[in-house]
Order: C-alpha cells, then structure tokens, then sequence
C-alpha cells in the first residue's frame, strides 16, 4: 500500500498493473484476483472493497509479457507502477520464465511506469539479495515484511533516493506507523540476519533439492527455487494461476490431511508454498519424505 502510494506520487498517475493470483496484502485495490487464502476460499476479492477501488487496478497473467504491454499501450500514460512477486508464490511457486522479470523492467522503462517487486516471502530467503540479485533485475520499489524483522511484526519499503525523499517528513507522501522502528524488532531482525551465512544457504538449498526429488511422482510435479517450494497436484508444473487452478485440490487435501495424521504440518493450500528453514535438518527432510510415501 505504501510503496503504491510513492509510485503514484511520482509518476503523478493513478492505474496499477498486478497479476492474476498475486497477493500483495489485504488494501483494497490489492485484493483484485489475489491468491493465498483468498484463492483457497475461491474469494475473486473481498467484500466492502468499493468498485472505484477495484477499477484502479488492471489484471495480467504471470509470465505473459504479451498481457502486460497490452495494458500499458491501452492506458498509455495512467499506469504509475507494476507490482509483482518476481517468484510467485501466493499461486503455488510458480517461477519466473526465463526473460520475464528483464521483460517487465524494459516495459515499464519504456512506459515511465515504476516496477516494483513484492519480496515480502522472497526476501532474504532465496539470496541475500532476494530474488532481485538472484535474477539480475534491479526493480525501482521493494517491498519486504516480518522476515526483516525475525518473523516479529514489521514491514519496509525502499528504493531510489529520489523516490524516498517523496515520503515524509522529507517529503509530501504521508507515512506513519506506531511500531516503525521498534527496537525489539530491529534486535530480532539483526539477529537472524547474522545467522543467514553462505553454509546456511548451501544447506538449505542441499535439503531443498532432496527433498524437492523425493516428493515428485506420477500425477505430481513439484517447484522450488532456494527454500521455497509446492507440490503440485498436476503432472506439469504451472506457469500462472490458471494453470496452477487446474491443480486437483481434493487430492491435495487428501494428501495435508494424511501428511498431518503422521505427524507433518504442510500449509493446508494448495496455492502457499512451503517454507524450507535452516531449522529442517536431514532428520525432518527424512521424516517428511517418509510420510508421504506411506
């Protein structure tokens, strides 16, 4: 909401390009075709969020550039920003196809739309640098959430010094928070932080990509990339969320309920990924794998 509210104060427009099944919190012009919880309950939005609203923000498919340079040249000069997990993972995980994130940053470049991108569940987990240094595309606004901040309740946005100096008391893009800056939270944030060495990486990628073998079988695919990782009720992985709706979501019931009776708590959607921690050792990777081949 508030990274919104600097790109619509700096490109002085009001249209905001998002895509089908991202979710990027619950503001109203943000809950247009969300995904996560508002996918598992089949909810297109919410209600009480005013048609207005809702008009601000147009909707495009997840690695379809096609869709989105459509949107642009339709509201040539109305776009002030497209939003965007530069790995999805409110839909499933779904990847990036190869050229879309450089895509969307030539886009909106030739548009003088910003682009921002939603690190919120990438952030510090795929990379030090989240998913922006993992793919070489530098965005004009990131936002990132409790991961900053240990898991304790924080959020930040950043970006370009020119667009910071449009947020008070600098400048005239109001911004206020009772807990900004809460010392606790900074300790936790700093401490955990400290704990994210290369080793710490290698290993979870290590028992990510064990894991991520041992899950595949007939009928299911599985994607991940780092700690982030879906089993997909659908022989291929998905793209976009119409495809990851496709996912037989009764099976994937069966299955969390199953999983959960032996002992393993999954998220119980379909469309939220699994997070891998440096806490899962090779005895909780082992432990899991063998449930679900029982």
């Amino acid at each position: 909401m508030s990274a919104l509210r600097v790109a619509r104060a700096a490109t002085g427009r009001d249209l905001v390009v998002k895509f089908e099944g991202g979710y990027h919190g619950h503001a109203d012009s943000l809950l247009v075709e969300a995904g996560s919880g508002a996918a598992t309950l089949s909810i297109p939005g919410s209600a009480g969020v005013a048609a207005s609203v809702a008009a601000q923000t147009l909707i495009a498919t997840y690695n379809d550039l096609s869709s989105v340079a459509a949107l642009l040249e339709r509201y040539a000069g109305m776009v002030a920003a497209v939003i965007v997990e530069p790995i999805a993972a409110n839909m499933g995980v779904v990847t990036a196809a190869p050229g879309f994130l450089a895509g969307l940053r030539e886009l909106t470049n030739q548009a003088g739309a910003l682009l921002i991108f939603d690190e919120v569940i990438t952030g510090f987990r795929v990379a030090p640098g989240g998913a922006q240094e993992l793919y070489g595309v530098r965005p004009d606004l990131t936002v990132l959430g409790k991961i900053i901040g240990g898991g304790l309740p924080v959020g930040a946005y950043g970006g370009r010094a020119d667009l910071l100096d449009l947020v008070a008391p600098a400048g005239p893009v109001y911004q206020a928070g009772t807990l900004s800056g809460h010392p606790a939270v900074m300790a936790a944030g700093e401490a955990a932080l400290l704990e994210l060495t290369p080793d710490v990486y290698a290993g979870i990628e290590a028992r990510g990509d064990r894991l991520e073998e041992g899950l595949r079988g007939e009928g299911m695919s599985v994607a991940r990339v780092g700690s982030l990782l879906t089993l997909f009720f659908r022989g291929k992985r998905p793209t976009n969320f119409r495809e990851a709706k496709q996912c037989d979501s009764e099976a994937f019931g069966q299955f969390f309920r199953r999983m959960r009776d032996r002992g393993v708590l999954l998220p119980p959607s379909q469309f939220e990924a699994w997070f891998i921690s440096a806490a899962h050792d090779d005895t909780a990777i082992d432990a899991t794998l063998e449930a679900a081949r029982e």
